[in-house]
């Protein structure tokens, strides 16, 4: 059940959209054309950048945007939530739902209330419909060339500015693109109704205030990146000056529910694991000295450490992380992939082994349990935990490739030519994918298993 106050929220949210002509009966696009160019839209991001899928940081970013999404009115579409390998200062919402953030945007905040500010300002723009109304203009674009020019004009940052600048000119003309990019009013509407939203869910709306300064004091997209007709959140100034406005009549005095402590861990994460690792390694071995018992700051340094190499001073420093945070998840998890990687298989299969019981639908965690099970000759529990990764995650990639393995040191070579073509299919490799996929079919007796191989056989020989 909604409290009184989520009622009153959704009912001057609904009365504010109406007014201001955002729900009326003629919309540039239906829900399901919508849903449609969301589907080519994530296709082209995916291939373009570089989507972090760490669960870690994933895994907290979407339980911020579903919190957020459980004050709002029902929604038409299921969100996802997602961070891209970036630097440059941005955030924004692409066709149904898709919602992403910069990575150099997320390491840049120092609260959970900031970042609630950015998701919530980008789930207002999916509800407004807003990428919808901008179709009205461009009504002769295909969906699939359409989806490409947003992916131009949203992705289009830093050291993808080339790639994103191709994808919209190349689909169509800068004049068009232009008509893309958000307007100061969809950019003040959607601050209106994040403003709300997040406040209801518990947060202070200082976070987005916070933020944008930060992002002012940056710019949103750095004026030698990218061309300016690409810049899709104009009008900084004058939302900073509506916020802090809106902040002194609307002053609630509310704090992130979940506080700091997880928030510290997914940005820090982020820093060590993705950002530049110089940076990374200086500011983690600064916070270490002023406060050489901070578990976050040792767990990080240690991460670091080992994205550099140097994983023997890495384990020591999680493990005084360990110190003030026992048991914890992901911290006995990095443990044991940084003993995997450096050889010592026992050590990584007695913490790995507890962490598969702690985090049972971790894919990293399952993916390095079952790679050490292979080294250490326990073959057919490798088995067992590749299938539940695969079963638990069909896109992880990598874990096809070892299960194929596993199987072929288990003289199984029906099963292990299905999972590598499997494999060789998923990375586009259709040859090789062909090769073992032939192989398979010639050497597996089951009869599910067959027609599997030979629709997916069919598939290769139409396209």
């Amino acid at each position: 059940m909604k409290s009184i106050n989520q009622i009153i929220c959704i009912f001057t949210t609904l009365i504010l959209l109406f007014t201001q002509g955002f729900l009326s009966p003629v919309l540039g696009m239906t829900l399901k054309q919508e849903k449609k160019l969301g589907k080519e839209f994530i296709k082209i991001a995916r291939k373009h950048y570089q989507i972090i899928t760490d669960p870690a940081i994933v895994n907290y970013v979407n339980k911020i945007g579903n919190k957020i999404l459980a004050v709002a009115p029902p929604q038409p579409f299921t969100y996802h939530f997602y961070v891209i390998k970036e630097d440059v200062y941005n955030a924004f919402a692409g066709p149904a739902g898709h919602v992403f953030i910069n990575s150099g945007l997320f390491i840049a905040m120092t609260s959970e209330d900031e970042l609630a500010g950015i998701i919530s300002h980008e789930i207002s723009h999916v509800i407004c419909r807003h990428i919808s109304q901008q179709y009205e203009r461009s009504k002769t674009i295909g969906m699939a060339t359409l989806a490409g020019v947003i992916a131009g004009v949203f992705l289009g940052a830093g050291g993808a500015a080339t790639t994103a600048s191709a994808l919209a000119i190349g689909s169509i003309a800068a004049g068009e693109t232009m008509a893309l990019a958000y307007s100061r009013e969809h950019e003040m509407q959607a601050d209106q109704i994040g403003l709300r939203y997040m406040t209801l869910a518990g947060y202070n709306g200082k976070g987005l205030l916070t933020i944008l300064k930060k992002i002012r004091g940056k710019q949103w997209f750095g004026s030698e990146q990218i061309p300016d007709y690409l810049t899709t959140h104009p009008a900084v100034e004058d939302r900073i000056s509506y916020i802090d406005t809106w902040l002194q009549q609307n002053f609630i005095k509310k704090q992130a529910l979940s506080g700091l402590h997880e928030f510290k861990i997914a940005r820090s994460r982020l820093l060590a694991l993705y950002g530049d690792p110089q940076i990374a390694l200086n500011d983690f071995e600064l916070a270490v000295s002023r406060d050489p018992k901070d578990p976050i700051a040792n767990y990080c340094l240690g991460l670091t450490m080992a994205r550099k190499g140097n994983r023997r001073e890495a384990v020591v420093y999680i493990q005084k992380a360990l110190e003030k945070m026992a048991l914890h998840p992901v911290l006995l998890k990095d443990l044991g992939k940084i003993y995997f990687l450096d050889g010592n298989y026992k050590a990584a299969y007695s913490i790995l082994e507890s962490v598969t019981g702690l985090m049972a639908n971790d894919p990293d965690g399952l993916f390095y349990f079952a790679r050490t099970q292979m080294e250490l000759k326990k073959l057919k529990g490798a088995v067992i935990s590749f299938e539940k990764l695969i079963k638990l995650s069909p896109d992880y990639i990598r874990a096809y490739y070892f299960l194929g393995n596993t199987y072929g040191k288990l003289e199984n070579l029906g099963e292990a030519h299905y999972n590598l073509g499997i494999y060789y299919k998923k990375k586009g490799d259709q040859k090789t994918a062909r090769f073992h996929l032939n192989r398979a079919l010639k050497m597996i007796n089951d009869s599910a298993k067959k027609k599997t191989i030979e629709k997916m056989l069919a598939k290769k020989k139409s396209k």
